[in-house]
């Protein structure tokens, strides 16, 4: 009874001690799911100030076949019967590696203002969840259309002692009778390993300088495939890339889209019947949790967001309802499911938005590369692609945005008309795929090289145009696209 109570004892200093030392965002905020009226703040603290640096040990992982158990020199690219051994080397653990930013318990609450107020707002605190990467979710209500928010988060390791703040910025949408002009900036591809400075990424700096209303991240935010073997390392591939400086400060700055594409979710093309050993303990289960738990996220991972007079933009969710990439094309085949493709048809109708932009994780025209099979320019889907581009074409001023290619393009669909953007890779060690001197008919643009795209609507002359512009990594614009109303 004795070592009992020392050991209660031991436990209730121990947890008093946490509850004194100090919290810290190490991974910033991020500020997301704008409308006219609301957003969503996501903060999420950490144990310490800054990430684990370069240099620290990283994990390693081995494979052994599933049938056998020998051991695997070479593994295919998700090689399903390569089973996964995770090692730390170094007495290294999955808080002492690389990137690692770990959680802290802890509490956190909003104040909110529009920036020529005088008064801030204040929510009630909100505890992080231990569940959630440490991570809470603000939901602000209330709030003006058209206007520039400043946001000041509070924090500690409880409501009544140790506070800090960190404060950021935000724009809601013009309500929809509003002819206001709008510019967002669009991305994808963002692998760790070819991020292009030591800060991060450089488009986040370049992004910054445009000062974007908002900014869409088409997935492929991140790629488990190698390393996101568990849940665990799957969090820490949220906690590397969103401890460095640049999307730190970028997202505290810009309002922000998240969208989930497949090397997120659980690996290279995946859907939800499929079975691998290739992931280990990681299932698509945790991955759909997981993404969750990183994003400020809203109901549904596919929504729509009117921005004023001429612009409603749709982000739809490629990963949740399709069917398998090897099932037989056909009228049962899907990527979006029944239920989503209902909405999207009847929400675009509804829409009297001058523009109306889809914003798609994968791309609806292409052209893609013959032995793809997983989006709506394959042949693998065509039977909804063609349903989706035939309806696209039969309305005004419609226009796709895309990611998951690694270049960038503007392509105008052959038998439909359907004119497509694509943002290409976060960085350009991340470009490949496809070949500059591989120009198809349907391309109006071609680059295999890194960067993002910048949208614009706005009026000139009291006329509605959308303008696409294609930067570099550097900003440096490469291409502009102009489109008048019709």
């Amino acid at each position: 009874m004795r070592n009992l109570a020392i050991l209660c004892i031991a436990l209730l200093l121990n947890v008093g001690c946490a509850a004194n030392e100090p919290r810290y965002l190490a991974t910033g905020i991020k500020i997301g799911e704008v409308t006219s009226t609301e957003a969503i703040v996501w903060v999420r603290l950490t144990q310490n100030a800054e990430r684990v640096d370069f240099g620290a040990p990283m994990p390693e992982v081995s494979y052994t076949l599933a049938s056998t158990g020998e051991p695997l020199e070479t593994v295919r690219s998700r090689q399903r019967d390569a089973v996964p051994a995770v090692e730390f080397p170094d007495g290294s653990s999955i808080d002492t590696i690389e990137g690692a930013v770990p959680g802290a318990t802890g509490a956190a609450r909003i104040y909110f203002k529009p920036s020529a107020a005088g008064e801030f707002e204040v929510t009630d605190w909100q505890a992080v969840d231990p569940n959630a990467d440490y991570a809470t979710q603000f939901r602000l209500t209330g709030l003006l259309p058209g206007t520039q928010y400043d946001v000041r988060v509070e924090y500690g390791a409880s409501r009544k002692r140790g506070h800090k703040t960190l404060d950021g910025t935000f724009r809601t949408a013009p309500a929809a009778d509003d002819a206001k002009p709008v510019t967002f900036t669009v991305t994808t591809g963002q692998r760790y390993p070819n991020r292009d400075s030591d800060r991060g990424f450089l488009i986040y700096d370049q992004m910054l300088k445009l000062d974007p209303d908002f900014f869409v991240h088409t997935g492929d935010i991140l790629y488990y495939d190698q390393l996101g073997k568990t849940p665990a390392l799957a969090n820490w591939h949220w906690q590397r890339t969103y401890s460095l400086e640049t999307p730190v400060e970028f997202h505290r700055n810009v309002a922000s889209y998240f969208m989930k594409d497949d090397h997120e979710t659980l690996q290279d093309d995946a859907w939800p019947t499929m079975e691998t050993e290739f992931m280990g303990d990681m299932t698509f289960a945790d991955g759909l949790r997981i993404f969750l738990d990183q994003v400020p996220m809203g109901d549904k991972t596919y929504r729509t967001v009117r921005w004023g007079k001429d612009l409603q933009i749709w982000l739809v969710e490629g990963r949740d309802y399709r069917s398998a990439n090897t099932m037989e094309d056909g009228p049962d085949k899907t990527i979006w499911g029944a239920e989503q493709m209902a909405w999207f048809k009847r929400t675009v109708e509804e829409s009297d938005a001058t523009f109306r932009i889809l914003i798609s994780p994968t791309p609806v025209v292409g052209p893609d590369r013959v032995n793809k099979r997983d989006n709506h320019s394959n042949a693998a889907f065509a039977h909804e692609g063609n349903l989706l581009r035939e309806f696209i074409a039969s309305l005004d001023n419609m226009v796709v945005v895309c990611g998951d290619r690694h270049w960038q393009y503007v392509s105008v669909d052959q038998t439909h008309g359907v004119r497509e953007y694509s943002s290409g890779p976060a960085t350009d060690r991340h470009a490949g795929g496809w070949s500059n001197d591989k120009r198809m008919p349907e391309h109006q643009y071609l680059n295999v090289i890194g960067g993002f795209l910048e949208v614009t609507v706005e009026r000139e002359d009291g006329l509605p145009v959308l303008i696409a512009r294609h930067h570099g990594v550097d900003g440096q614009v490469l291409n502009e696209d102009r489109i008048a109303a019709n």
